[in-house]
């Protein structure tokens, strides 16, 4: 007890210490932090309020309701009514026939080709791609659904109609053949998904009236049918024949093509989807001008007179019919002339103050022209009043960029199908190529690996865009082919494509033998360069040019 005394009578002396002049001075501190502090406060009031305004903005009930409907999908009664208008503007509305068909233009209209790496042709025991992926390409079935001209254009006005379609891809189980054909967006009802990730797609519910031509009565009968078709990528361990009473079309796996789809939506929007209004306003707006310079033609003279009989007199002359052609009889319509009494007044109605300019809808055109990615001058086919070339090339480069992504999905597409034919013609009994199938856990999805280390890879090629001349391409090519690092087969295959040759495959196959490129006639051997004044002329010092097999000079200079 003495020791904790003594401990207190240590600690006293120093609270004593704390005076009531430090007091004050921690007061007018503390008085002084919360002034500056308050100032602080009001500083940002102006801020709060503002971001509170902006917060009220928000939660207006129109942007409430239009935030509502942005959040859930189109119905499917909404969806087709949507595509259905799409299709009857995009037939009946001039603007938007032009632009669908120059969308189509810019991305089909040089063709693209498709073609295996592996030929049969390279080392020993390669097998034969090449073969299979062009017996689907060129089969007639899958011409007229698919991999044809006319299909493609075909298809490419439905993305832009209908903003999605289905390939169904209907295949034979002993030999691997694959059909591929088309299924429109409105018979897909629902598109079941990976519950744990929706960007994976497992099954599409189609559902579809089927006409049938009765034998007995020769009336057509409809029947309304039901099936799941599994997605390319969706192959399970397990794979059930039905679920419920709804059958599963397991060898006719469906791949989804989509534009303009929302992230969290599973069906893609028309192109035509977002100027279908502006089409309409500029249609109504050239409609509207045509009409009021028929009503400005409709009178054209006016004429004045001082009473009722002279008034009679010169209406009579006005509209008395002019002098006859002798040849034919027609009257002399143009350059008549109507004689007046005196006090009478004709002359023409003054135009100048009813002028309308059929320019002032151009406006209207170009919200058209932006909403499918087209320039204006190209949409209307004219430059306008201020217009000029240099202007439409220089809008040109954003339209090649746009229609180059397109190209990037449908090269994306085809493909995907032309590696889900690969796989197939391994995994028939009878199929073309011998290989093994192999399920990846990880990413739960099929590997195929061929026999003889046969490569699988599929090239698409696409014509350039732009307008570069065949020459510049062929000079750049042959620049390349200068630096040694390029193969010869690969050199053919840019120079064909750079002169728009479409059989390139089957050019380059005729050329490649056992892995080896053999040239038609083997190319001038570049001069060795003259010895100058000053250099010696030493027979032993020389270099001996020689062919590395491929065309190629090769110095044997030690």
């Amino acid at each position: 007890m003495s020791t904790l005394g003594r401990s207190r009578n240590r600690r006293r002396p120093a609270a004593a210490q704390f005076t009531e002049a430090d007091a004050r001075t921690q007061l007018v501190v503390a008085a002084r932090n919360y002034e500056l502090a308050e100032r602080r406060l009001q500083d940002s009031a102006p801020l709060r309020e503002s971001v509170s305004e902006l917060e009220q903005r928000l939660i207006d009930p129109g942007w409430q309701r239009f935030t509502a409907l942005t959040e859930q999908e189109f119905t499917p009664a909404g969806r087709r009514q949507m595509r259905s208008v799409c299709r009857l503007m995009a037939v009946a509305n001039p603007l938007l026939v032009r632009a669908t068909q120059l969308r189509s233009a810019y991305i089909h209209g040089q063709g693209v080709q498709i073609t295996a790496r592996a030929n049969g042709k390279g080392h020993d025991g390669e097998q034969n791609v090449q073969a299979v992926v062009s017996a689907f390409l060129t089969d007639e079935g899958n011409q007229r659904a698919y991999t044809g001209a006319a299909a493609r254009d075909r298809l490419e006005h439905t993305l832009a109609t209908d903003g999605a379609y289905f390939l169904t891809l209907f295949t034979r189980p002993l030999t691997g053949e694959v059909q591929v054909r088309v299924v429109l967006a409105d018979e897909i009802d629902d598109i079941i998904t990976n519950p744990e990730d929706r960007t994976e797609p497992w099954y599409y519910r189609r559902i579809w009236i089927e006409e049938t031509l009765d034998p007995a009565s020769g009336n057509k009968e409809q029947i309304q049918r039901e099936r799941l078709y599994p997605a390319v990528n969706y192959r399970p361990a397990t794979r059930p024949k039905r679920f419920g009473t709804v059958d599963v079309a397991w060898d006719a796996p469906m791949l989804h093509v989509d534009v303009n789809r929302p992230e969290h939506w599973q069906h893609g929007i028309p192109d035509l989807y977002s100027v279908i209004n502006w089409a309409r306003a500029y249609k109504v707006f050239l409609e509207q001008w045509a009409s009021l310079v028929a009503a400005l033609s409709k009178f054209a003279w006016r004429a004045t007179a001082d009473g009722a009989k002279q008034a009679r007199q010169i209406r009579a002359a006005v509209t008395a019919a002019g002098p006859r052609y002798p040849g034919d009889g027609d009257p002399n319509a143009v350059g008549a002339t109507a004689v007046t009494g005196v006090g009478h007044t004709l002359e023409a109605i003054p135009k100048s103050g009813a002028t309308i300019d059929s320019e002032s809808g151009r406006p209207l055109a170009m919200m058209v022209a932006a909403g499918v990615g087209l320039p204006v001058t190209m949409l209307l086919s004219d430059p306008g009043q201020t217009g000029a070339r240099a202007v439409a090339e220089t809008l040109d480069q954003p339209t090649e960029l746009t229609m180059g992504q397109r190209r990037d999905l449908h090269t994306g597409v085809d493909q995907r199908i032309c590696q889900y034919v690969i796989a197939e013609a391994v995994r028939a009994p009878q199929g073309p190529l011998k290989g093994k199938i192999k399920r990846d856990r990880f990413r739960d999805r099929e590997v195929v690996t061929l026999d003889g280390d046969t490569d699988t890879t599929i090239d698409t090629v696409w014509p350039d865009l732009d307008d570069t001349s065949v020459k510049e391409a062929v000079d750049a090519i042959v620049s390349a082919n200068e630096t040694g690092t390029i193969p010869p087969e690969e050199i053919l295959r840019l120079l064909l494509a750079a002169l728009g040759v479409r059989n390139a495959d089957t050019i380059i196959e005729a050329m490649v033998v056992d892995g080896e490129f053999q040239w038609p006639s083997k190319p001038a051997q570049q001069a060795p360069p003259a010895a100058g004044p000053s250099q010696p002329t030493d027979p032993d010092d020389s270099d001996t040019a020689s062919d590395d097999g491929h065309g190629r000079p090769v110095s044997n200079r030690n």
